[in-house]
């Protein structure tokens, strides 16, 4: 018998998260719950789910949840969901603070239930193409630029856009963040809206990370150097392309005069079955919770991701002027 599932939350991104589970899902959908009664209503006619008078309501219909609720709630819409025995599916960031994620953690151990992090560039199609040729990557460098929005910018670029990047390249280094410099300042908000970070890994590799919630124009590119070759993928767009020395070439001709690029490295054009990055995301969580795969993105995962992003912005609340200082965010722990 399927799981039931069903969404809490559904404003901008959590009613594409009620629409998809419904499609997944069908009958086993249970429904959503939206605090604000006027969005639910609407969100209910638009999608023909039913709205959940309440959390507890909702809980109780269903054995699994999506959280998409504002990140300063999702630690005790978590922790409600998993003492109603419910798995979940919680937005990125993870929470707040590490010690919410280590008690999120500790819940679901104890009771045998999923967590999954909504870390959705993970299943971005220019990466997806790119997997089978990452081998050990040495530097990676990672613009992540978008204009203005409201939406978001309660908390600091770091946990609002960066923290998306952070986890891609420690998941693509894979290894820990031995030592974090960086920079950044607020412009529009009282937090930080720009901010650049240089991660060092413990296996020598590097990292140079930067996000702007104030840029012109929408940028989304990683690009990955290693020893077989270069990557270089835009996000945006899900392309990408990987740069390779050519097998057929003699190195001692490189000695003799100037050559064409084209004439030592091979280009390979990257590419992916086109998907919607929600709806692998989600379909990741719907397996994982039935046994038929592994979490894609675990709740460990997901409080690395975060104590590198807090570590970021205690490094840059250390050394900026005080008159520029953003509002402090909670970031207890190590």
């Amino acid at each position: 018998m399927a799981m039931t599932v069903g969404v809490i939350g559904a404003g901008a991104l959590g009613q594409h998260h009620v629409r998809i589970l419904r499609d997944l899902a069908g009958d086993a959908f249970g429904g959503f719950f939206e605090a604000d009664t006027d969005r639910a209503a609407v969100v209910s006619e638009q999608l023909g789910v039913r709205a959940h008078g309440s959390l507890a309501s909702l809980l109780e219909a269903c054995d699994a949840v999506s959280i998409v609720v504002p990140t300063t709630a999702h630690h005790a819409v978590a922790r409600e969901a998993l003492a109603a025995g419910c798995h979940v599916f919680v937005e990125k960031p993870f929470t707040v603070t590490l010690e919410e994620a280590d008690e999120l953690i500790a819940l679901a151990a104890a009771s045998g239930l999923v967590v999954q992090v909504g870390h959705v560039e993970r299943v971005n199609r220019a990466v997806r193409a790119a997997l089978p040729y990452v081998d050990a990557p040495r530097f990676i460098e990672s613009d992540r630029l978008a204009p203005f929005n409201p939406r978001g910018s309660d908390v600091a670029v770091v946990l609002d856009l960066m923290i998306h990047d952070i986890d891609l390249v420690c998941t693509l280094v894979g290894d820990r963040v031995s030592d974090v410099k960086a920079t950044g300042i607020p412009v529009l908000t009282p937090q930080l809206d720009i901010a650049n970070a240089r991660l060092e890994f413990a296996n020598g590799a590097v990292a140079n990370v930067t996000a702007s919630r104030v840029s012109r124009e929408r940028v989304r590119k990683l690009r990955l150097f290693q020893r077989s070759g270069y990557l270089s993928l835009d996000l945006a767009s899900g392309s990408g392309e990987f740069f390779r020395m050519r097998g057929d070439l003699d190195p001692a001709l490189l000695a003799t005069q100037p050559r064409a690029l084209e004439e030592f490295v091979e280009r390979i054009a990257l590419d992916a079955p086109e998907a919607e990055p929600l709806r692998l995301e989600l379909s990741q969580f719907l397996d994982a919770i039935a046994g038929r795969a592994p979490v894609a993105v675990s709740g460990e995962d997901g409080r690395e991701a975060l104590a590198v992003a807090l570590r970021i912005m205690r490094e840059i609340e250390r050394t900026l002027p005080t008159a520029v200082r953003p509002a402090t965010t909670d970031a207890t722990g190590a």
